[in-house]
């Protein structure tokens, strides 16, 4: 039986004695069962698939119910919530652990919330297959939701790696043209990154003699050996951001995935790898991180620099949002290696917010793609703007989100990271901050060219003209999909606090350890004791 420790709003069973539901397994796991349910004999053609359809969409709309409970019950202050637990391999201090702070839950709502929008954005792309492709996305959901609740090494290895089978699948099988390359590619750059992180794991499980997070975040590691495991999760976690020059997998896996899939690896498995960063790295090997972070600053302003200069070349309009995620992501990686809490908070903000923003710059993509039968950039315009208004307001929002217009929640996050960046330095700050400058050009120039210029010469396109002034404005299904991630994108850039409240707390006390726990190691025990006078007990990472 799983043991759940009570949390706040939980509920309980009987009179005398309480018995705690474990509903953060059961959310976990909730996906899984509707993939079990999906393979359930039934019939075939167009009934047999729109069932299947609404099937999975019902699945993630009661993951997100369930996630929604747990956001409105959740304490900021409280550390580590709602956790199951039960002995896995109690010889070797292995166990299933799951448990929620204010970092991990906001990449559950991700989570939560993306998948749903990815089934319904699939709902008539995807006809082939329709039962496997469901099961697929429902696997890799439950696999996203148990890495980001996972509260023990081991258990967060085995999902990690989970992750790898129905992301390949959705790239291999519904993919675009050189899907099996790009199948292959994000196969073995993820599963090669991982078995560093197996080492790293294995030495902390070495000198720690567990892998329950909550252990280890209270663990000092020597420096030397810190060096050579933050190196090993550098390579694990730096592959699933991505970094550069660990990126090259990126942009053939997001242009040729089917763009529901697409949504999922870019909206929320790219930030699997920044919240290893956030879990481990920073908070488990704090003299490393410091050690590093000159290294790690000069990697992400290289990746905002690099992909905004290679994006503006794109003639391509799923490869130009690739890479501009990939900037974006850049700039993630600069606000956590800023090491202080304000530029941590702008991370994790941006971070919610580029997966609002990615996803629905690649559904306004496919939804043209499907219409006009191309994604290249010469193969719109003609006053496309004024026969798809609805479209071309929804497209502009988030253009300008992606750019950082104030009022989008695109805006704080990359406020926060500059001004946590002008904290180490004005060159770090000015030169991550060009990622803005060239994000307004290439979008802008790409929005400009597809809905408003005039239809260009293209001689492999006859007719284009003619198809363009057929093309329909936006379903209501459609508009199901975009609506709610424009609201959120605004509510995030005009209500920033409703947001931060939930995550501060940790990120607080994550950005201080990292400063007292290398010094405490290496002081005098008077004034080691002098310091724990001036730190509260449970002022720690989840405590």
């Amino acid at each position: 039986m799983i043991c759940q420790a009570p949390p706040p709003g939980s509920l309980a069973i009987g009179t005398t004695a309480s018995v705690h539901l474990p509903l953060l397994s059961i959310l976990v796991f909730l996906p899984m069962l509707g993939a079990l349910a999906l393979l359930l004999p039934g019939g075939s053609g167009a009934g047999a698939d729109r069932l299947v359809r609404q099937l999975a969409l019902g699945t993630s709309l009661a993951v997100l119910l369930l996630a929604l409970s747990f956001w409105i019950r959740f304490a900021p202050d409280a550390g580590f919530q709602f956790q199951d637990r039960l002995d896995w391999m109690p010889g070797l201090g292995i166990s299933y652990h799951l448990g929620l702070d204010g970092i991990s839950l906001l990449f559950v709502m991700l989570t939560a919330l993306i998948v749903p929008v990815a089934i319904l954005g699939s709902w008539r792309s995807v006809e082939s297959r329709v039962r496997d492709y469901m099961i697929a996305v429902l696997l890799l959901e439950t696999t996203l939701l148990g890495l980001f609740s996972s509260l023990d090494f081991v258990l967060f290895y085995v999902f990690y790696e989970a992750t790898l089978i129905p992301g390949a699948l959705l790239i291999g099988i519904w993919g675009g043209p050189k899907r099996a390359r790009a199948s292959i590619r994000f196969f073995l750059f993820t599963f090669g990154g991982s078995l560093f992180m197996l080492l790293s794991l294995l030495a902390m499980l070495h000198v720690a003699g567990t892998t329950d997070i909550p252990v280890l975040l209270r663990t000092h590691f020597a420096p030397t050996l810190q060096g050579w495991m933050f190196l090993g999760l550098l390579l694990a976690f730096g592959v699933k951001l991505p970094i550069f020059p660990l990126h090259t997998w990126l942009p053939d896996a997001y242009a040729e995935a089917p763009s529901s899939a697409t949504a999922i690896l870019s909206g929320v498995l790219a930030k699997a790898g920044a919240y290893g960063f956030l879990r481990f790295a920073i908070s488990m090997l704090p003299d490393a991180a410091h050690r590093y972070a000159p290294l790690m600053l000069a990697l992400g302003i290289i990746a905002v620099i690099y992909a905004a200069a290679v994006a503006f070349v794109q003639t391509d309009m799923k490869r130009l949002v690739a890479y501009s995620s990939l900037s974006h992501m850049g700039l993630v990686l600069v606000g956590l290696f800023t090491l202080n809490a304000t530029g941590i908070d702008g991370a994790v903000f941006q971070m919610l917010s580029h997966g609002i923003v990615i996803v629905a710059l690649f559904f306004v993509v496919a939804m043209l793609a499907e219409r006009a039968g191309t994604q290249a950039v010469s193969g719109f315009g003609g006053g496309l703007a004024g026969r798809m208004p609805v479209l071309a307001t929804l497209a502009m929002l988030f253009a300008m989100a992606n750019i950082g217009l104030p009022g989008t929640g695109s805006f704080v996050g990359e406020l926060l990271v500059m001004i946590g960046a002008i904290h180490v330095g004005f060159w770090v700050a000015l030169l991550s901050g060009m990622g803005m400058i060239l994000g307004g050009v290439y979008m802008l120039v790409m929005y400009r060219r597809v809905l408003f210029d005039g239809m260009s010469e293209n001689p492999g396109l006859p007719g284009r003209t003619a198809l363009v002034a057929l093309l329909r404005d936006l379903s209501p299904r459609e508009v199901a999909v975009l609506a709610p991630l424009a609201a959120i994108t605004l509510w995030m850039g005009v209500y920033p606090s409703s947001f931060t409240r939930v995550f501060d707390p940790s990120v607080t006390a994550l950005a201080a350890a990292p400063i007292a726990a290398p010094q405490a190691a290496l002081q005098p025990p008077a004034l080691r004791r002098a310091a724990s006078v001036a730190v509260p007990p449970g002022d720690s990472f989840g405590g």
